[in-house]
């Protein structure tokens, strides 16, 4: 039937997203799902709004939630744009601010969607090697460019570009937009949202996916300029000008309300990691230095799929990728203790 598709659909590599595997016995360690519930507050919200004002639209501006954003960053309103999922978000950004004539620069080991959306959008863009230790070098990226984009801490490595050097490419870059993916910074990361007001052309994206136990509610944000978060809005309104349920604003609105929660769930997951990293090199891993809430592993003697097999058979999902310079490494979800127990007697 794809005579009746348009023409570029025969031409698109859709995005795979990690397996969700039907089975409830597995030990699963592959999607980078935080292992602690969300906030009871959060849960009391949404059950709060499980009533007849289900028949109403939703705000199609998401205002609670953008202020409970703006408030928790020290940011306006103005500078906060909500949507469905960071991937929607990011969606919108390839679309809003990525279009342009030079290519869009992003590190060749990275969040494979970002040329998903290129193919989808028509964006020409380049990849820029990580260093030898799967670390970004800033120095690389001063070139001409449409637009800079990277997951800090990086994904599927782990690795965390500190601040400063963030900073550093943003000084070196202010003709096009640098985008920073932070879906995993709160497991051991400084935000650059701290940075927005003295850089217009900064976007900042997060999820509640992980650090806010969120990954069923979809939702996704962005924090930058009022100028940058306007041409997110008109896309956005363009395209789907009520992304956001009821339920959603109410449940991510009252998660980032609850810091106490946020803050205890991220410290057992960055103790847990801790006490995985350690483990797993006594078992002779290299682990890459991760400030995510998954680690990058592999062993010097072991090939990376067969082990990845052997841990399927004992009821434990990693997730291994295919792509040369990493063919050998499995990225780990970190589990709660008993999971993670479980990990690591399967390895032994």
């Amino acid at each position: 039937m794809s005579k009746f598709w348009s023409p570029f659909v025969k031409d698109l590599v859709p995005y795979v997203p990690g397996e969700q595997p039907k089975l409830s016995k597995l030990v699963k360690l592959n999607t980078n799902e935080n292992p602690y519930g969300p906030s009871p507050r959060a849960i009391t919200a949404m059950q709060a709004e499980l009533n007849d004002g289900l028949r109403l639209y939703p705000d199609p501006n998401g205002e609670r939630l953008k202020h409970a954003v703006a408030e928790y960053y020290g940011v306006c309103p103005a500078q906060v744009f909500v949507g469905n999922g960071s991937d929607e978000v990011l969606a919108h950004a390839f679309h809003g601010l990525f279009q342009h004539d030079r290519p869009l620069l992003f590190p060749d080991i990275s969040y494979s969607f970002y040329p998903v959306y290129c193919g989808l959008y028509g964006i020409a863009y380049e990849t820029v090697a990580l260093d030898e230790q799967f670390q970004i070098d800033v120095a690389d990226y001063n070139r001409p460019n449409g637009g800079i984009i990277f997951p800090n801490p990086n994904a599927p490595t782990g690795c965390l570009l500190p601040l400063q050097a963030i900073e550093q490419l943003l000084q070196a870059n202010t003709e096009s937009v640098v985008l920073i993916d932070e879906a995993y910074v709160d497991f051991g990361g400084e935000s650059a949202i701290a940075l927005v007001d003295r850089y217009p052309n900064l976007l900042v994206t997060q999820t509640l996916s992980k650090s806010r136990s969120l990954a069923g509610l979809r939702v996704g944000l962005a924090v930058g300029h009022p100028d940058l978060i306007e041409a997110l809005e008109r896309i956005k309104n363009s395209f789907n000008s009520y992304p956001l349920d009821r339920i959603a604003i109410a449940g991510a609105a009252a998660a980032f309300e609850d810091r106490a929660h946020f803050q205890q769930t991220c410290q057992q997951v960055i103790d847990s990691r801790e006490a995985v990293v350690t483990a797993m090199q006594g078992l002779g891993f290299e682990v890459l230095p991760s400030a995510a809430n998954f680690i990058f592993a592999r062993h010097p003697q072991r090939d990376a799929a067969a082990v990845a097999a052997s841990l399927r058979e004992q009821g434990v999902i990693v997730r291994h990728f295919k792509q040369p310079r990493i063919e050998q490494f499995l990225r780990i979800t970190i589990g709660t203790p008993e999971q993670n127990h479980a990990l690591l007697a399967a390895l032994g």
